[in-house]
């Protein structure tokens, strides 16, 4: 307990500060931590992101706000947290494959499951995502790998959430920025409630508040957008003064008989909930509700395997049912600053500033946990794949690109045996942020190289038409 006197000089000025003296559910180490390595590039904004984030923190006039350079800034970055994931979840598949056993996917460190009860979160993400693109209920933005994804039915499922009492009675509803969660957003101005919504990934600030008396006539759809948000919201800081009556929060699976649940494995749920339990507008009673697809119910989430940080839900609203979980799932108290990276704490300003003021009025220096980066040499190495074939520097080799964006390593492998050559090794990467993937193939020496490459250049893998070139990358990822 030797934070003891730390929290308790915090709470005699801080009303909220025992938000910091969390437990984990699962043994004591199990505290909040990021779920996935950030780059250096991630930590601090770059010039080009420094506008984006002007936008959101000191939002200019109506008539000056360029939506269109924000949604493409937006998108931009959105597409390279997503590029992070898919890597992560690239080098744990890999892992697995080596040591038949599931890595920890959720700090990118090939460690199995008794070193890390983390690691079946990706199983079920994925298998979701997968699930959702196959049959066809996945909606736009697609694919829905590392998202929250949209869903044929959203708006129904919206419209079951409208009807819950909690949320007609609500004043103040927080809801995620997520697609799915749109018509949400939406009915919550409809019903002239106040709409809280976070900034996309806390990039620039901490919440929005938009509220439909102060909107001007025949803008409360845009204003539920990303770029709408920016554009009519009000940026709040952390000594903002709310009530949240209603949490809404976006899911990649949830089980209704526990309420436990999987977001897609960044944190920004938790850290949002944990700031508001810091501001005191929310406490153990306010429920917290998920709108998801049927098919994203599941039963193979262990609570005892949960940690401090996962929220879990109270309500689930599909398009066909009302879900009541009766959780027992303590819900979240706080955050666990020993173990927040300085990487997480560089990309989020709200941190920074919530660490700076605590550390200013108690005069007491929070921890801070251990850095994400890993070395180069860790970053780059690729991780050995099952097979005896040893190789002699010979090996032919093939680059396919044009990838879907959720296409692994294994599936580029299965692809090209089906031409009946031995593959050695496949490495799926990006040439930039904004591309989609493209995979290096080697084959066993003295594979027949040119009819091969002819067999998979315009083939289809995951739904999508490949290209494939003998021995260099193509100039465009994208022709």
């Amino acid at each position: 307990m030797e934070r003891r006197p730390v929290l308790m000089a915090m709470a005699s000025v801080l009303p909220t500060a025992n938000t910091f003296a969390g437990r984990s559910r699962a043994g004591a180490g199990n505290i909040w931590k990021p779920s996935f390595p950030l780059s250096s590039s991630q930590s601090f904004p770059s010039s080009r992101s420094a506008q984006f984030l002007r936008m959101y923190a000191q939002p200019p006039s109506l008539s000056e706000f360029d939506t269109a350079a924000f949604e493409a800034e937006r998108l931009r970055l959105d597409e390279q947290a997503r590029n992070d994931m898919m890597q992560v979840a690239q080098a744990a598949e890999e892992a697995e494959s080596k040591t038949g056993s599931s890595p920890n996917v959720e700090n990118g460190a090939g460690v199995n499951d008794e070193e890390d009860p983390g690691a079946w979160k990706w199983r079920i993400r994925k298998r979701i995502w997968d699930l959702m693109e196959r049959e066809n209920i996945a909606a736009h933005p697609r694919p829905v790998h590392h998202r929250i994804p949209n869903f044929v039915g959203a708006a129904a499922a919206a419209s079951k959430l409208a009807s819950l009492p909690a949320f007609q009675a609500a004043k103040c509803v927080k809801v995620n920025p997520d697609t799915p969660q749109k018509q949400v957003r939406y009915l919550t101005l409809q019903g002239n409630k106040k709409l809280l919504t976070p900034q996309p990934r806390l990039r620039s600030g901490f919440f929005s508040e938009i509220e439909a008396s102060s909107l001007p006539p025949g803008v409360m759809a845009e204003a539920c957008t990303a770029a709408g948000v920016a554009k009519y919201g009000k940026p709040l800081g952390l000594d903002a003064k709310l009530k949240v009556d209603l949490i809404v929060i976006g899911s990649v699976a949830v089980n209704p008989k526990t309420g436990a649940r999987l977001g897609k494995g960044e944190g920004f749920a938790e850290l949002e909930y944990a700031m508001l339990r810091h501001m005191g507008a929310i406490d153990d009673s306010t429920l917290v509700v998920t709108s998801v697809h049927d098919k994203q119910l599941v039963d193979d989430i262990p609570t005892d395997k949960l940690k401090v940080h996962d929220v879990p839900v109270d309500v689930i609203c599909t398009p066909t049912h009302i879900i009541q979980t009766n959780t027992t799932i303590p819900k979240p108290e706080g955050i666990y600053w020993e173990l927040l990276s300085p990487e997480k704490l560089g990309q989020i300003l709200v941190l920074r500033q919530l660490k700076k003021q605590i550390e200013e009025t108690t005069g007491e220096k929070l921890p801070t946990g251990p850095s994400e980066k890993l070395p180069p040499t860790a970053e780059r190495r690729p991780l050995k794949q099952p097979g005896s074939y040893e190789k002699t520097g010979n090996e032919p080799c093939i680059f396919v690109w044009s990838l879907d964006i959720s296409t692994t390593w294994r599936d580029v492998k299965e692809h090209a045996s089906k031409e009946g050559a031995e593959v050695v090794r496949v490495n799926v990467f990006r040439k930039g942020s904004n591309s989609r993937p493209m995979a290096r193939i080697l084959f066993k020496e003295g594979t027949e190289i040119e009819s091969l490459v002819k067999a998979l250049d315009k083939s289809e893998l995951r739904g999508s038409t490949i290209r494939a070139k003998v021995n260099s990358v193509p100039e465009s990822s994208e022709s």
